[in-house]
């Protein structure tokens, strides 16, 4: 069994920052890829950023040098520094975790709410 259990959202007015933090524990996939993924109200969840064990980094456009993702190996974490956030950044940020060797993300935190205030 994995668990996900992310952190660090908050309310912030635009233009400021936030990090999210994700921490993986039990049967925990060392060397698997890990992910964001964030869900606004009434709109489908979508792809932030993900990063692969050797810190390969992919991000959405709508994303692209403003947040950035990073993990720690020892800790099986992932964490995703925001800047220059938008009220459209504001959504439920869900971290996730693939099966090895893959990115079919196969396991889910409960996600973290970010607000950004105009």
């Amino acid at each position: 069994q994995v668990q996900l259990v992310e952190s660090g959202g908050g309310l912030v007015q635009a233009g400021g920052s936030l990090r999210l933090s994700c921490a993986a524990s039990g049967r925990t996939l060392i060397n698997s890829a890990m992910a964001w993924f964030r869900q606004a109200p009434g709109k489908e969840r979508e792809f932030v950023a993900h990063i692969s064990s050797n810190k390969i980094t992919r991000y959405a456009d709508s994303v692209k040098g403003r947040f950035t993702i990073s993990r720690d190996n020892a800790k099986i974490a992932a964490y995703l520094q925001m800047n220059s956030l938008k009220p459209e950044d504001t959504a439920v940020y869900t971290c996730a975790l693939a099966n090895f060797g893959t990115y079919n993300w196969q396991y889910w935190g409960q996600g973290t709410q970010v607000t950004v205030s105009s």
